[in-house]
């Protein structure tokens, strides 16, 4: 099945009584301060327009209270927006009547959330076939679907347990199965892994990348974690205040910060996770040897895989095979250093 995008564009959510009163008073610029303090309403979101690709994992990112909640309840229409537009295979979610919206939620949607959302009273097995009841699937083929999600998340033998019973990550795990048994097109992450210790939150991560490769979902994972956004997302947004401050591919925003704010949170990045070769390499050079590279393996891959093979240069090709370029790895450790900021750089050189 095809995935579809998402597309947002021009939304706007403001909290309060007379949402649609102060409007105007955003669009020409009132800040969220001022909104606050001279007419007790909260801005949620200002102008947020991010096109969301079919089949790939979309990141929003930001601090607490920076919109990203917020921005991920108007895909399902948990919240209704005061202006704007949410489009999926072309229609505006936004202007669905009720019996559209259930159906929207119903077959084409599944959250996963912070906290689990388990039905402490239910089973592994029954929670997992939760969406599939609401959709009215058959009861038998419907506990057929819930087991084998749970084997595909790794719980089989697990089906009677009770949520109580569980860790926080197979707890997780439970809610990934719930959603991915629906089959719905799109899957909404709220902060899915943050509650989870580090190293199951990179099982987690592992295991939602290994899934997306074969199922391609239109995923929309909302996290405060920069490693976490850079590692799972094919295009990241950036949200401060209920802004986008940027979008783009995890190296565009490395390598290409768009305000002081975001350089902040860049600067301690493990480059070598991020970048790929293809951003880094020279012109094709007849000295560069016969090992190959894909332009698209990130530098830490590219240097292991060179020291493995007992090189120091390599030829980049492209997804056909053709090569593009030349790398050595040198270049490649260079690359992987954070560059100085200009303060860093004038202590030094003093």
């Amino acid at each position: 099945m095809a995935s579809h995008g998402i597309e947002i564009r021009n939304l706007y959510k403001i909290f309060g009584p007379n949402e649609k009163v102060h409007m105007e008073a955003v669009r020409q610029g009132v800040s969220k301060a001022e909104l606050n303090d001279q007419h007790h309403h909260v801005l949620g979101l200002r102008d947020i327009s991010i096109a969301m690709p079919g089949g790939e994992i979309t990141v929003v990112m930001g601090l607490s209270g920076s919109g990203k909640s917020t921005l991920i309840r108007h895909i399902n229409r948990l919240i209704e927006p005061t202006a704007g537009e949410v489009l999926y295979d072309g229609t505006d979610i936004c202007a669905m009547s009720p019996a559209q919206l259930r159906d929207f939620r119903r077959r084409k949607t599944a959250m996963v959330f912070q906290k689990f959302g388990l039905l402490p009273h239910r089973t592994v097995l029954e929670n997992a076939v939760y969406g599939l009841d609401i959709q009215g699937m058959p009861r038998r083929e419907g506990l057929a679907k819930g087991r084998s999600w749970l084997e595909r998340v790794g719980l089989s033998g697990f089906e009677d347990h009770y949520p109580n019973q569980l860790s926080g990550g197979m707890q997780q795990r439970v809610g990934l199965a719930r959603a991915l048994a629906t089959d719905a097109d799109i899957l909404l992450m709220d902060e899915a892994y943050s509650a989870l210790d580090p190293l199951i939150r990179v099982d987690m991560q592992t295991m939602l990348i290994e899934l997306q490769q074969e199922l391609k979902k239109t995923v929309v994972f909302i996290t405060h974690d920069l490693d976490e956004a850079l590692r799972l997302g094919d295009k990241i947004a950036i949200l401060r205040d209920g802004e986008v401050v940027q979008q783009g591919s995890g190296q565009d925003i490395v390598l290409r910060p768009a305000d002081d704010y975001i350089a902040a949170f860049v600067r301690e990045v493990n480059r070598g996770r991020v970048i790929r070769i293809g951003t880094v390499m020279q012109a094709p050079d007849s000295q560069s040897g016969r090992f190959r590279l894909d332009q698209r393996k990130t530098l830490e891959v590219a240097a292991r895989e060179m020291v493995e093979a007992g090189v120091t240069k390599a030829q980049v090709t492209d997804a056909a095979g053709r090569e593009v370029g030349a790398i050595d790895l040198s270049m490649l450790l260079s690359a992987m250093v954070s560059p100085a900021t200009s303060v860093e750089a004038r202590l030094a050189a003093e």
